[in-house]
């Protein structure tokens, strides 16, 4: 009997503890650890954060679910990793520690015969001075309890502008090495539909500030898209979106100050300027969860398994931008050290970013993180699954399933407002994630016709039947593994 433990219940980590428990026996064991009592379904916070959606619209509990599937299920969290086990135990095991109930702050070792790290990473809020969610009136949309404080803060601001109040709203990234621009850009155009829908959108100045070097960017080095009849690049898209609606924008931003409705940020050119606001939504850098591992004599072997998040397959190999190539991206996810660990989706260690990097004249990094949505974090997901399984029915190691974000597509729906006859959505395809400059030299590293973008009505309608068909899949309803990652 095999025992796999999945850390985290995110999408990466849900994802595989399903196809686990579908194609496996029931005499091995799965089982999930995390500290969250709810799944929610993150692209959705956008809705909750302008009042679209309630929150318990988005989330369901992980407890019923996992023990009506037979999937074991611990509500706490890692502390620490010991891949060869200690002078006690023999097994290799986590140490975690419970976050509710009898158990509370009570450490155990949780033993396992494959481990999946599905973590995901921390909202590293910290590294930028001020900025907290609810606090000197930034927001955030990064899990659903924030989302409904943005739409507190938002709806707030909304009341003020109805009783003639003029106000300058400001989202984008909040630190020079953020991601998840695409979270923040569907959040402004959100941000400014609503303010039409409640007819005060003349009463307020709506800022984009990002370290993108270009609109359109999205951590990505941008993309040369197929565009109706003709093609057009991404920073030419969004420009076009962005001077539709009337929404100004402040590039090569990094973040590194916030202080109550001010924003403190240095630019490419090295200056150092600040922006005023009453109302921000800033995404925080990621990071990783900062975790420790050690080895059977109890010596520290972190560099084993984690440079920030997990080591994986992957080119490490420090060397200039103009040598990086798709081929440094990892394949199956497997840590090089202990063949039974794995990280798919955003747990593992981007080998670097997929956006030129740049500095500014002060030596500061701006430069987008590269990242990793939902598309790609349950495709990596179900890629260790199906190995894991294949290991475990072959009775040695199988990586048979292989795929990389250097030959993987993805496709983003963007809100770009909510309403059923109103609503409109901006559709981006993108093949492959990680541009191959080598394959498509003309069309920026990208196969022209697999990476297009539009812009309507079908693209709210789109995103929001993937938001009902993604809440059916993970609530493992019938047939839900014939709906795709």
């Amino acid at each position: 009997m095999a025992k796999i433990v999945i850390l985290g219940a995110g999408i990466s980590g849900h994802v595989a503890a399903a196809h686990l428990r579908r194609k496996l026996p029931k005499e091995h064991e799965v089982m999930v650890v995390s500290p969250n009592s709810n799944y929610q379904w993150i692209p959705s916070n956008i809705w909750v954060g302008i009042g679209r959606m309630k929150s318990d619209e988005i989330l369901f509990p992980l407890e019923p679910l996992y023990k009506k599937k037979n999937i074991g299920y611990k509500q706490a969290k890692v502390i620490t990793f010991h891949p060869e086990g200690d002078s006690s135990e023999n097994k290799p095991y986590v140490m975690v520690e419970y976050v509710v109930g009898d158990k509370k702050g009570q450490h155990e070792k949780v033993t396992y015969d494959y481990l999946i790290n599905g973590t995901g990473p921390k909202l590293n809020f910290e590294a930028t001075e001020g900025l907290i969610p609810g606090k000197n009136k930034t927001y955030s949309v990064c899990t659903y309890t924030h989302a409904d404080h943005a739409w507190e803060g938002l709806n707030t601001l909304i009341q003020e502008m109805k009783q003639g109040k003029k106000t300058k709203i400001l989202i984008g990234t909040g630190h020079a090495k953020s991601t998840c621009q695409g979270a923040a850009f569907e959040y402004i155009l959100n941000v400014e539909k609503e303010l039409h829908k409640h007819k005060v959108r003349d009463m307020a100045e709506i800022t984009w500030i990002s370290n993108e070097y270009q609109l359109g960017d999205f951590g990505m080095d941008g993309m040369l898209l197929s565009y109706g009849s003709m093609t057009m690049k991404s920073h030419e898209m969004v420009e076009m979106i962005f001077e539709d609606r009337d929404i100004k924008w402040i590039l090569g931003a990094g973040v590194y100050k916030i202080e109550n409705g001010l924003a403190h940020y240095e630019n490419l050119e090295g200056k150092f300027k600040t922006e005023t606001y009453d109302f921000a939504m800033l995404i925080p850098s990621f990071s990783g969860h900062g975790f420790k591992a050690y080895d059977k004599s109890n010596n520290d072997i972190t560099d084993k398994l984690f440079r920030g998040f997990m080591i994986v397959d992957a080119d490490y190999t420090a060397k200039p931008y103009e040598e990086w190539s798709v081929q440094d991206w990892p394949e199956t996810y497997q840590n090089p050290n202990y063949k039974n660990i794995f990280a798919p989706g955003i747990a593992f260690a981007p080998p670097h970013s997929i956006s030129k990097p740049r500095k500014s004249k002060n030596g500061t990094d701006i430069t987008p993180a590269p990242p990793r949505t939902g598309m790609p974090s349950g495709i990596t997901a179900r890629i260790v699954a199906d190995n894991i399984i294949d290991s475990i029915k072959n009775g040695k190691e199988s990586l048979h399933h292989k795929g990389s974000m250097g030959n993987m597509g993805a496709a983003c729906i963007a809100s770009a407002g909510y309403g059923l006859t109103t609503g409109s959505g901006v559709s981006i395809t993108t093949f492959p994630i990680v541009p191959d400059y080598k394959k498509y030299p003309k069309t920026q590293g990208r196969k022209l016709g697999k990476t297009f973008g539009e812009i309507g009505l079908a693209g709210h309608w789109l995103k929001l039947t993937l938001h009902y068909a993604f809440i059916y899949k993970a609530k493992m309803k019938p047939f839900w593994w014939l709906i795709p990652e």
